[in-house]
């Protein structure tokens, strides 16, 4: 305001500033800032050379310790004498060439394929895996190997041992497909049984399709998993098994039970056994006809529904992992409700 030819007491007052604080602000505004010279870094006295600094690099580089991280070479290099820099000056060299990564030379394996698996009828694609069944005693178990066709979810066979081994599991498949015939695809995950080379022989010869989930991906074999989720959540299934013919037992009754009095919420509703022969159709019929009957009864019971209830239709296609071009709408549910 002083430039404008105000006093710097009438300033002070309209401003509410104290007079000397005025005059000192107005001081430091006018008296101009001597200009700064840029100083040059200054150089440390202990900096590699060019030289130096590329014989770093070919050391750290070459053949032998391409592999090694740099606190190794330094390390094995004063264990023969020799003193090139300090651990941090190599890391340094190295992230001026952009070499600061992983350095050794890693395997690279290829991304497993995705098993996408359809089945639109009973005896297409078969579905095992190993459980374990608990013995009499801590640390002893049985292994029980189950074969399920996925579409009907019907168990094609059981098979309980004392061990693991690729012979018994083909075995089981050899009973299974002289009784329910030589499906399109077997599935099954990664264990020592599954890749066996006695069960690939075995598939090969009779031109079956093997399919096998990927590494650590267990929602890749889920009626498997679903089905040994109801076998051991059910209630008569036991903490232990007094012996490997108890365990036979049971697993025996199990698989009735599951194959012929089950109704599978995946399937519409019906037992596996009705799917997997053929009987479900001639079932959905009488269905549709208890259901016409009762709607003809009391049709204000059913709020003018006509069709029959989601939860009791087939679904026509099943499958593992659904293709990406697959447009079906249908739903199908792998949980063993």
């Amino acid at each position: 305001m002083t430039a404008d030819g105000v006093s710097t007491r009438q300033a002070a007052v309209l401003t509410g500033l104290v007079r000397s604080t005025a005059i000192r602000h107005g001081k430091v505004a006018t008296t101009p800032t001597p200009p700064v010279s840029p100083q040059p870094p200054l150089e440390p006295l202990n900096k590699l050379t060019a030289l130096e600094r590329l014989r770093v690099l070919e050391v750290l580089t070459s053949p032998r310790f391409v592999d090694l991280a740099p606190l190794q070479i330094y390390a094995q290099l004063l264990d023969e004498g020799v003193y090139l820099c300090s651990v941090s000056t190599m890391y340094r060299v190295l992230a001026d060439n952009k070499q600061v990564r992983e350095r050794r030379r890693l395997a690279r394996h290829p991304a497993r394929v995705c098993p996408e698996l359809v089945a639109t009828a009973p005896r297409q694609v078969y579905s095992w895996d190993i459980t374990k069944l608990a013995g009499p005693v801590k640390g002893t178990y049985f292994d029980a190997y189950v074969m399920i066709d996925i579409y009907s979810r019907y168990i094609v066979g059981v098979h309980v041992h004392a061990h693991e081994s690729g012979v018994l599991a083909k075995e089981l498949m050899e009973r299974i497909f002289s009784v329910h015939g030589v499906p399109r695809v077997v599935h099954a995950d990664r264990g020592t049984s599954m890749t066996s080379k006695t069960v690939a022989a075995l598939l090969a010869d009779l031109d079956v399709t093997r399919s096998h989930s990927r590494p650590g991906v267990s929602n890749d074999n889920p009626y498997s998993e679903a089905l040994f989720k109801t076998l051991k959540y059910g209630p008569e299934f036991p903490q232990r098994f007094g012996s490997l013919t108890e365990s036979r037992k049971f697993m025996d009754e199990f698989t009735h039970w599951y194959n012929h009095e089950h109704r599978h919420t995946g399937i519409g509703l019906h037992t596996p056994a009705d799917v997997h022969f053929g009987l479900a159709t001639a079932t959905a019929a009488g269905r549709r006809t208890v259901l016409a009957k009762a709607r003809a009864r009391h049709p204000h019971r059913f709020g003018g529904i006509t069709t029959t209830p989601k939860i009791l239709n087939l679904p026509d296609t099943v499958w593992i992992n659904r293709p990406a071009d697959d447009d079906t709408d249908q739903h199908i549910d792998t949980e063993a409700a």
